[in-house]
């Protein structure tokens, strides 16, 4: 008797986008091979640093029109709100989270529902020039530009560790897979990963990119901006290259986003790694009692 046992690894979606601060828009592109779908499916968006995506729906900054806004994936705007210099934005459920920047302790964490009623305009205040954020379950992640650091809340405010991580080279993009967090250093070349604890896992995950800044993850894959050499390129969790020209030809690429993309929990993996071991015990007794 044949006994048989899968495991299932999370597939690459569909599309992604990218914001283009040269040309003002943001493109849509096939996830799988970089294929243009629709190169402005957004257009007149001059500085978006991070976008996100939920559903069909895309979420924006627009730091110089000092801006978030909603649209759909097709380019069709539902809602824009009014927000000083914006410049980092995670969605989690019906909650959107933004990040607005300013030197000398005055960046600040705004929430928002998706459909664009403010919440709390500054549930986390006293940042040193924030730029990125990512959301895991009840604790969001921002990095701190200026002081090096990536700095880790709670969802309604409280402060776990202002300097999770530190001694960063200018932190730009960040993202959060399972238990581990993924940054781009935007004033070097390099991603890093860390553990939401705030371990180092590899300082240079990816190396030898030109101004990375906005990363995000789907499946087994990386994707990141290269600001300064006008593409995005893909990478599995390891680190390796799977192309790293994935997306080209772009005029300083920044945010980027991937459609469907779900965080996994740390404790989806341990359900995982439990229906395996139990798959395993089973297989194993019905092989002691078929001997």
């Amino acid at each position: 008797m044949a006994f048989g046992l899968a495991f299932v690894v999370p597939s690459i979606y569909g599309q992604i986008f990218v914001a283009e601060a040269g040309s003002q828009r943001i493109g849509d592109y096939d996830a799988t091979t970089g294929a243009v779908i629709n190169a402005s499916a957004i257009s007149g968006v001059n500085w978006a640093p991070e976008i996100a995506v939920s559903g069909s729906n895309v979420f924006v900054v627009d730091q110089s029109s000092n801006t978030v806004g909603e649209y759909t994936t097709s380019g069709t705007a539902l809602w824009s709100a009014g927000i000083a210099n914006p410049i980092g934005i995670a969605v989690s459920g019906s909650n959107l989270f933004v990040v607005t920047s300013s030197s000398g302790g005055n960046g600040t964490v705004c929430e928002y529902t998706t459909s664009g009623t403010l919440l709390t305009a500054s549930p986390i205040s006293g940042l040193n020039e924030p730029n990125g954020i990512a959301v895991s379950g009840s604790y969001l992640f921002v990095t701190n530009n200026m002081n090096g650091t990536v700095g880790k809340y709670t969802t309604t405010g409280g402060t776990v560790n202002a300097s999770l991580i530190s001694g960063l080279g200018a932190p730009g993009g960040i993202a959060v897979w399972g238990g581990n967090l993924y940054v781009t250093i935007l004033g070097g070349t390099t991603v890093g990963e860390y553990t939401t604890t705030g371990g180092t896992v590899n300082a240079s995950l990816i190396s030898g990119l030109s101004g990375p800044q906005g990363i995000a993850i789907s499946g087994s894959h990386i994707f990141v901006t290269n600001s300064r050499g006008g593409n995005v390129g893909e990478y599995n969790l390891d680190g390796t290259v799977v192309n790293p020209s994935l997306i080209s030809g772009l005029d300083e690429p920044l945010g980027i986003a991937v459609e469907g993309t779900a965080v996994p929990e740390p404790s989806t993996y341990a359900a995982i790694l439990g229906f395996v071991s139990m798959g395993f015990v089973v297989i194993r007794r019905r092989f002691v009692r078929s001997r």
